[in-house]
């Protein structure tokens, strides 16, 4: 079987290898989208019994590719936010440092005298005029 996330439910009508209830899980996996499934109740646990039985018959090809394109489209959804939530944190990032410069840029002329500043700009100029 493939790894996929799975819903859910203990079954009182099948049972396991174990003895115990088997559980009903939903295949969320390319190859079989929304198909059910039991197993032992104990798996991916070392003392499972590697019980495993499909309750739905295979699905269609049509469901496949309509089921597939759907969660493909709700995944993409997800990475569209997840952009969205990193461009929001970069934009509010450089806003802090813009203000940061601002606020460090005020300070700085406040502190430094008329003439040193008027001083320190000419040498930058001359600097950049080389």
């Amino acid at each position: 079987m493939e790894s996929s996330s799975a819903t859910s439910q203990i079954s009182h009508e099948a049972v396991c290898f174990c003895g115990q209830a088997s559980v009903t899980r939903t295949s969320w996996t390319e190859k079989n989208p929304g198909r059910r499934f039991r197993d032992c109740s104990f798996y991916g646990r070392p003392v499972s019994c590697d019980y495993f039985s499909w309750v739905d018959l295979p699905p269609y090809p049509r469901y496949k590719a309509i089921i597939n394109g759907l969660l493909r489209k709700g995944n993409n959804k997800g990475n569209e936010e997840q952009k969205i939530r990193r461009l929001v944190k970069f934009h509010r990032i450089a806003l802090g440092v813009f203000v940061l410069g601002a606020i460090i840029q005020n300070l700085w002329l406040r502190i430094v005298p008329d003439n040193l500043l008027g001083l320190v700009l000419e040498r930058k100029l001359e600097l950049f005029m080389w």
